[in-house]
């Protein structure tokens, strides 16, 4: 059977704007920990680095936002933030790298689909974010940033809000008690487990939904409902 042939690491340096200095750096920032044996801890995988990119790309989106609408009050810029620096959204910008094929992932961790894991994808965006800050300065991750992001920036109406807190607000509307999640399923290994959640409003149908926490599985469920009973579309 013949290898998979290695993906060029220069093309995804092209797609991220970035040629490092250090590759050490980016090949950090796509190991998953379950690449890594016990004797070398968790220290060689994304979350360091992931850890300094959530902070760095909070703070150039901050900057790039109070720039590009300097009319806006303080609540708009914090609601784009926070549309702009989600798991979803950075999981997007991750796909839009071609992030997948460069994961390092270890045991079987890829067989169960950790190449297109949201969650994996998210946090490497963060890392890799981190990981040029690191191998350069502020001003490169932030041109990285504004690349990546930018056109996100532009939502004429602004972001709208997330799926837990509109259904909520939907379901008051319509006299409803709030939501109620519960957790009807659990699988995968127990470091990178999948968690099936059912949000339940009275007189509504129930919806569920996979997610690599019970946080983003609860977000998935409302979206679904949402979606179903026309509140959101695509539009």
């Amino acid at each position: 059977m013949a290898r998979r042939p290695k993906p060029d690491v220069q093309a995804l340096e092209a797609a991220i704007g970035h040629a490092f200095a250090d590759r050490a750096l980016l090949t950090c920032a796509l190991t998953h920990v379950s690449a890594l044996s016990s004797q070398e801890g968790r220290t060689g995988s994304y979350q360091r680095l992931e850890f300094l990119g959530d902070r760095v790309l909070g703070l150039a989106i901050c900057d790039l936002l109070v720039a590009r609408f300097p009319a806006a009050a303080e609540g708009e810029l914090s609601r784009r933030l926070a549309d702009l620096v989600r798991r979803e959204t950075c999981a997007d910008v991750a796909e839009a790298w071609g992030v997948g094929a460069h994961l390092r992932l270890g045991g079987g961790y890829g067989a169960l689909g950790g190449r297109r894991n949201r969650a994996v994808l998210a946090d490497v965006c963060e890392a890799i974010v981190g990981a040029v800050f690191l191998d350069s300065d502020f001003p490169t991750a932030k041109a990285i940033v504004a690349r990546a992001f930018g056109e996100r920036m532009e939502s004429a109406s602004g972001p709208r809000r997330d799926a837990k807190t509109t259904l909520q607000e939907w379901a008051q509307g319509q006299g409803r008690p709030a939501p109620v999640y519960r957790e009807v399923g659990r699988s995968g290994p127990d470091h990178a487990p999948s968690f099936r959640i059912a949000v339940e409003v009275d007189g509504v149908e129930p919806a569920d939904a996979l997610g690599a926490s019970k946080r983003l599985a609860e977000q998935a469920a409302a979206e679904t409902m949402l979606r179903r009973e026309g509140v959101w579309t695509d539009e």
